[in-house]
Formats: structure tokens, sequence, C-alpha cells
């Protein structure tokens, strides 16, 4: 699979969905005078969570749902890896707030550490990436903090020299 990445300027995208997408729940919830009950699969028949009603058939329903599987899936197709996750992925925006809040009160956490003077540029790193990060010059400065860092350790077990390791701090 390539290395090819859909670009930062896509990056605010998933603000766009995600910012209206939880101000509706906000609001929704404060004027139903908040939650009495949360049934986490509420409407999940056979593993797909679609419904029909009167006024919308079923198959309404999955034409929706398999239009959402098309775009995740033709964005990797179109842009290369993880294109889905940089541009319209609805969970990120709730890991980058959660890794800048985590490193605002500097909790303990796992984290990246890279040692520059073991790292020889071979770049197993970066192709390693499945965010197609820059992981090279991550290292090189010395600072292993990217906001779209996943944490999945591919540039950990890449690396022949092990300049990249796992750590478990509050951070700097």
């Amino acid at each position: 699979m390539n290395n090819r990445r859909i670009g930062r300027r896509t990056d605010f995208v998933k603000w766009i969905i995600w910012v209206p997408w939880v101000s509706l729940i906000v609001m929704a919830a404060v004027r139903a005078g908040g939650y009495r009950i949360l049934d986490l699969l509420y409407g999940t028949v056979n593993g797909i969570s679609v419904a029909g009603s009167a006024d919308r058939p079923i198959i309404a329903a999955y034409v929706v749902y398999f239009a959402v599987v098309a775009l995740f899936f033709g964005l990797p197709l179109a842009f290369g890896r993880r294109a889905s996750c940089h541009a319209v992925c609805w969970m990120a925006p709730f890991m980058i707030t959660g890794r800048a809040l985590r490193n605002t009160i500097a909790w303990p956490s796992l984290r990246l550490q890279a040692d520059t003077a073991a790292c020889i540029k071979c770049g197993h790193c970066a192709a390693e990436c499945p965010m197609s990060l820059d992981v090279d010059a991550m290292v090189g400065t010395g600072h292993m903090e990217h906001a779209e860092c996943i944490l999945c350790g591919k540039c950990v077990d890449g690396c022949p020299k092990k300049a990249i390791r796992y750590t478990f701090s509050a951070g700097k």
C-alpha cells in the first residue's frame, strides 16, 4: 500500500463534521431534559443499525449506510492510506482534543520517545507509519508528539536501531 497522504488542507473537514454533530447531540440532550437511560445498541439488528419507517423505507437506510461505507473505502483508494482518517473521521477530533487536554494537564500516558543520536535516517519509521506522518523529522527534532499520531507502534517496530520507543510519562 502506498504512503500518499490526502493533504493537510483537508484536515479541517473532520472538524466541520464533528462540531455540528456534537452540538446537535448536546442540544437534543438538553432539550429532552437530560439522559434518563442509555441504550448503546438501540435499533441494531443483525449487526447493522438501520431502521425503516413509514416515511423512510428500509432501502433508504441501506443506501445511506453503504454510501458511508463507500466513502470510507473510496477515499483511501483515491488518495492513499488512511485518507478517511485524515479528512472525514468523526472520532479524530475526540482523540485530538483528548491528547491536547492530556498534554495541558500533563497526565502520565503512553507516549513515543526518540533517541536522535541512534537514528540513522533510514526512513523505515516514516514508511511504516499508517498515518503517513513524517516520523523521520519528528525523530530528528526529538519531538514525537503529533495530533494525527495514533500510537500504533509501527515506527517502533520498524526502526532497525531502536531509536524510537514507547514510554509512560507525563511528558514535557
